[in-house]
């Protein structure tokens, strides 16, 4: 299968360099950072650099893009894949990315699945990107009634055969709304956790818990500004339920009500531990 990789960040790097190692697959890619691209060839992750007007030449095409950018390169190239082909994206959002790739390859018989590698780091670029990101780590796809289920079963094993451990099968909008709450607001929750001003001061006195919350503070700004704004529903439904969660807490403390603080903190515990239990269950 000839696959080309359309942006060679952490994630498509990742790809590329995942798919080189567990597969026979040639792999081509494109990068507006030629350094990137350069690096990739040299580091063996991809065999060469595909100019854009090639993109009918492959089988399978993954968008390692942010959403927005991902849906512009659609629309601007969507008369440039072949017919057959497979187009997968790797955005952390998918009902604006499936709604407008839908539209756009409505007739021309590319067929596009939304998908999610769920794996990362808190760096980002093809400098840290490594062959085996996605190691134990999920893969959701988000298939319409326009998807092929042959498309979808083609597209699972690829992700099994590059090292990911189980497929995940969700619709778009289900997607977003969990997301909203495993990914994004934990982004949104580290970055505010992190402005107070006792922060200067936590040298000598953070361990563990410090750590845990404020590892993904250190983000890339333009890829989570972009998933934010196209998930912004879902987001704000989260942030409206974690504010009043904290109210709650506030409020026990403010009282000296030790009962009812009690009560929120023996709720959390139980509900972590239902949670963990659901996932040793999967």
């Amino acid at each position: 299968m000839k696959i080309c990789i359309v942006g060679l960040g952490l994630i498509g790097g990742s790809l590329a360099k995942a798919i080189k190692k567990n597969t026979d697959n040639m792999v081509f890619g494109i990068d507006l950072n030629k350094t990137s691209v350069e690096s990739a060839i040299a580091q063996e992750a991809i065999d060469a650099e595909l100019d854009e007007k090639e993109l009918d030449s492959c089988d399978m095409v993954i968008l390692g893009l942010y959403p927005q950018t991902t849906i512009d390169y659609i629309n601007k190239h969507k008369s440039g894949f072949r017919k057959g082909c497979i187009v997968i994206d790797t955005c952390g959002i998918k009902t604006a990315v499936v709604e407008a790739a839908e539209k756009a390859f409505a007739g021309t018989g590319v067929n596009f699945l939304g998908c999610h590698p769920m794996a990362g780091r808190e760096f980002w670029g093809f400098a840290y990107s490594v062959d085996n990101l996605f190691e134990k780590a999920s893969f959701i796809m988000t298939p319409t009634e326009n998807t092929p289920k042959e498309v979808v079963d083609k597209v699972s094993a690829f992700a099994k055969e590059i090292g990911f451990a189980r497929c995940v099968i969700s619709t778009p909008q289900e997607h977003d709304e969990v997301i909203a709450f495993t990914s994004q607001l934990a982004h949104v929750v580290s970055s505010a956790y992190i402005k107070s001003p006792s922060l200067l001061k936590q040298s000598g006195f953070s361990a563990g818990s410090f750590k845990d919350l404020t590892r993904v503070a250190k983000l890339n700004e333009d890829m989570w500004t972009s998933l934010f704004l196209l998930n912004r529903e879902p987001l704000l439904n989260e942030i409206e339920h974690i504010i009043s969660s904290l109210s709650d807490y506030r409020d026990a403390i403010k009282a000296d009500d030790a009962d009812r603080l009690h009560t929120l903190l023996k709720e959390g515990r139980e509900l972590k531990e239902l949670s963990t239990q659901n996932d040793v269950k999967k």
